[in-house]
């Protein structure tokens, strides 16, 4: 209804509209969902999506990554995933990773993968869903979701249809953008779903010479908000060209760091699951 603010449990009105969480295909099994935003773009949030799943993927749980960037979807070119996706009548097959992490993203049902993506929010929505209920992801324990960029249409649709455990805040240094990590978080808040830490991407730069950590943006001003909402600071992840050359070569899953280490320890132990034989 007009003037809706999604907060269905502080609502006084009786529209029968709360959003009903929608199921995966009867062929999947996800044990947990972990929803990777951030307030703006342009702070690493695809790449940290890939580093933490591929650091949850080696301590040997079963992993996988629901692109719900579908305009600027980078996920499959991270892994090295290219071609179509294959299915059958029972529904379509998520692509899979040279170390078994499994796939879906809008790149992978395009011809070119740099065609453009031209849709409607609606339509946009509507294939988030798709992702959700007609992929067949088979079982999962731990599925990360890479949500577009800000607080609008399809990460509301994420939080609305999926039965998402709880959301991890990317970010960088900038005052700026410290700011609009409030933005997410209140978000967050507004829709009941735990904030499960912040990740600070792009954090210092490590001298070659002396091995002295350079906070180039300043330090402690996302320490600072994690402390104002009681979060966990999940990772401080440095400038380092290993990632941008296992990202751009396709070989984020190869990426031999452990940046995401301690973030992962500590989503594991909050949420956890019953680690697949």
């Amino acid at each position: 209804m007009s003037g809706c603010n999604h907060d269905c449990s502080s609502c006084s009105s009786k529209c029968d509209q709360a959003p009903q969480k929608e199921n995966t295909h009867k062929l999947s099994r996800v044990q947990r969902v972990i929803a990777v935003m951030s307030g703006k773009g342009g702070v690493g949030k695809s790449a940290v999506t890939g580093m933490l799943t591929v650091a949850m993927r080696k301590k040997g749980y079963t992993c996988a990554v629901l692109d719900a960037d579908i305009t600027g979807a980078s996920i499959p070119k991270m892994f090295g995933v290219k071609g179509g996706v294959t299915g059958d009548g029972t529904g379509i097959f998520a692509a899979k990773t040279s170390s078994d992490i499994r796939i879906m993203s809008s790149n992978l049902l395009l011809e070119n993968e740099t065609d453009p993506v031209v849709w409607r929010g609606p339509i946009i929505a509507g294939m988030v869903k798709q992702f959700w209920t007609d992929v067949i992801w088979g079982d999962v324990d731990y599925m990360f979701v890479d949500c577009p960029p800000g607080t609008g249409d399809v990460p509301l649709t994420v939080f609305q249809s999926i039965k998402v455990d709880g959301i991890v805040v990317v970010t960088t240094p900038q005052e700026l953008v410290s700011m609009i990590v409030e933005k997410a978080v209140k978000m967050a808040n507004l829709m009941h779903i735990p904030v499960l830490g912040l990740v600070e991407n792009m954090s210092y730069v490590v001298c070659p010479d002396c091995g002295k950590k350079m906070h180039l943006f300043g330090s402690g001003k996302t320490e600072k908000i994690a402390k104002k909402f009681g979060l966990p600071l999940l990772a401080e992840i440095p400038y380092d060209s290993k990632i941008v050359e296992a990202s751009d070569g396709g070989k984020l899953d190869k990426l031999d760091v452990d940046y995401a280490d301690a973030a992962v320890d500590i989503l594991e132990s909050g949420l956890p699951v019953n680690k697949r034989k």
